[in-house]
């Protein structure tokens, strides 16, 4: 069973379909943000969910009420998880979790960029209960940091962990696995290359290597 999920941050939709399409078999699942969704519209939800596990990285960040209508959304057209913050209130994730139903809900805790150190890092633990409260399915947490990783794991119990921040970003897969990753997000070293098929073929590889070790 595959570990990787690919962020497909492309804009357009042939590309899009072309890279799930080859890329799926090697994935645990596609994650689809704003970039893509703004430039080919939410059907491209259901159409790479023909391919592959889709989940929506909206990042939702708002009052209850309308974090209930997005998760409907996304639900609607076929997305198999969404992404939501927490900063907003436990409310708000509690809306996004009973909205939810099937559907998985992931909550950031901690981004992968330098800027997550400004304001997010300070309360990163406070962001994982909540998500361990509310009952979400699991957290984002980056692979860029394994050492603030290894704290969450820490108290983030029976969470999943998807780590971002492998490849382009400079983490490495080997360090966000064996500070507790579950799954390893991955985007423009895959769609980017060459034969982005190969390329998640290779990095899938790696980490079940790693798990063998």
């Amino acid at each position: 069973m595959s570990r990787l999920i690919l962020a497909l941050d492309v804009l357009e939709r042939e590309k899009a379909i072309d890279i799930a399409k080859k890329t799926a078999p090697y994935l645990h699942a596609i994650k689809v943000g704003w970039p893509l969704v703004m430039n080919a519209g939410m059907e491209i939800v259901r159409e790479i969910s023909q391919f592959s596990r889709v989940i929506c990285d909206f990042k939702v960040a708002d009052i209850p009420n309308t974090t209930r209508l997005i998760v409907r959304s996304a639900k609607k057209y076929g997305a198999s998880g969404i992404i939501v913050h927490s900063f907003v209130g436990r409310d708000s994730v509690r809306a996004a979790v009973e909205e939810a139903g099937e559907m998985d809900v992931f909550v950031v805790t901690e981004m992968s960029h330098p800027g997550a150190l400004d304001f997010m890092q300070k309360h990163a633990e406070e962001m994982v209960k909540i998500a361990r409260d509310e009952g979400a399915r699991g957290i984002i947490a980056p692979a860029t940091r394994p050492e603030r990783l290894r704290e969450i794991r820490k108290i983030a119990g029976e969470l999943l962990i998807l780590s971002p921040g492998v490849g382009a970003q400079g983490g490495k897969a080997r360090d966000a696995i064996e500070a507790g990753a579950d799954y390893i997000i991955v985007g423009r070293s895959i769609y980017n290359a060459e034969n982005p098929a190969l390329a998640a073929k290779e990095l899938t590889e790696e980490i079940m290597g790693l798990e063998n070790q």
